[in-house]
């Protein structure tokens, strides 16, 4: 369809017709959005689902892998656990396995990580002057995986203006689709 036939297609609903498409695409991003937040409690994670874009724990978890999340208090972290952690110098969240785990008496812990693949742990990753990890810099611990579920997502990333076309494309579908 092209914008001529498009324009068209929006000129021949009328105005109630257009209002309900609207109202339509409007509850299917609020049910997407109330589902994350549901997980979000559910999993004590700001972030409970997040897909693995560099190689760095290949062969443990490959690009494109969707990885689900946990970060409950009471969950200790361990030496070789895969968790997500962010920090202020890096963008996005790094999925990378405890190396080293230093834990405090009064309940405090700090840890060092290192992506499997890599040569040398994360410290570089961190931030002048910063040689651990905090509780705060975690995201979550992995739970459960689903391979290459998540390729959508690094191509999107790699990718992108297809993020915005495709995101484009299903919004005027939602709106113009008569049912």
């Amino acid at each position: 369809m092209d914008v001529v036939g498009l324009c068209d297609e929006v000129r021949r609903m009328n105005k109630r017709q257009f209002l309900y498409q609207l109202l339509s695409f409007g509850m299917i991003v609020s049910s997407a959005l109330m589902i994350w937040k549901g997980l979000m409690i559910a999993t004590s994670c700001e972030s409970p689902i997040v897909v693995v874009l560099s190689g760095s724990m290949e062969p443990a978890y490959q690009r494109g892998d969707l990885l689900l999340l946990t970060n409950y208090a009471k969950e200790p972290i361990r030496v070789g656990d895969v968790i997500v952690f962010k920090v202020k110098t890096h963008g996005i969240p790094v999925v990378h396995r405890v190396l080293k785990l230093h834990e405090k008496r009064n309940g405090t812990s700090k840890f060092l990580t290192k992506g499997d693949n890599n040569q040398v742990d994360d410290r570089g990753l961190y931030g002048p002057g910063k040689i651990w990890l905090n509780k705060d810099d975690l995201v979550g611990k992995t739970k459960a995986f689903l391979p290459y579920i998540g390729m959508v997502t690094v191509v999107m990333s790699d990718y992108p203006l297809l993020k915005f076309a495709l995101l484009g494309c299903l919004g005027l579908y939602v709106i113009l689709h008569r049912e």
